[in-house]
């Protein structure tokens, strides 16, 4: 007798969310023309996914439990998409994820569909500017995911440095945007730092020597 795996519940909620991000394209032009009076703003998208692809969600749960990575932090939560994939990975390793997310009612949805993916014991969200969030984070980082407002990686890097070990990486999305590509290139220039292009560009993996 032939048996069909079935999805779990991680998988059905980021099916369900995938499904409800394909509307995002009318959103994120209407988020963009707000910048012809005045710079862009994460508010102007707090309705919008802008998440990683379901094979970027994918490599990040091989590299989890590929690596044996266990303390995960994000810059961005959004809805959570990225942040499921996250604790897919970590439930095999024993880990846990901290998140952080600028706009609360985006935190607020995300902590509901932790709920449903049952993963809200692995999860941690913290809300508001990951500035301030972060600024006391003291334990070791394995993995740290940057995908939230772009001019923030470099700050946001520098912040979190000193938590950083031999084989900690972290996950550059939207590495081909101009903000990212600023901030990849002085980090090329550190010997303490290996870059790896992953996605055809869209994602640069810094390896910690």
């Amino acid at each position: 007798m032939l048996v069909v795996e079935q999805p779990n519940k991680i998988e059905l909620t980021l099916n369900h969310l995938f499904k409800d991000a394909k509307s995002d394209r009318f959103k994120i032009i209407k988020g963009l023309t707000k910048s012809i009076i005045r710079p862009m703003q994460p508010i102007d998208f707090k309705d919008v996914y802008l998440s990683i692809s379901k094979e970027q969600g994918l490599d990040l749960v091989r590299l989890i439990k590929k690596n044996n990575l266990k303390n995960v932090v994000e810059f961005g939560t959004s809805f959570g998409i990225s942040t499921l994939f996250l604790a897919q990975g970590v439930k095999e390793t024993g880990g846990s994820v901290i998140t952080t997310e600028l706009i609360e009612s985006k935190a607020i949805k995300a902590i509901e569909n932790f709920e449903k993916a049952g993963v809200s014991n692995l999860v941690e969200v913290r809300i508001g500017d990951a500035m301030e969030t972060l600024k006391n984070h003291e334990d070791p980082i394995d993995l740290l995911l940057l995908d939230g407002w772009k001019d923030l990686y470099s700050p946001l890097f520098k912040m979190l440095e000193p938590n950083f070990k031999a084989g900690t990486l972290i996950y550059v999305d939207n590495a081909d945007m101009a903000s990212s590509r600023a901030f990849l290139k002085t980090i090329s220039q550190n010997k303490n730092y290996r870059l790896e292009s992953k996605a055809e560009g869209k994602v640069v993996l810094i390896l910690t020597k």
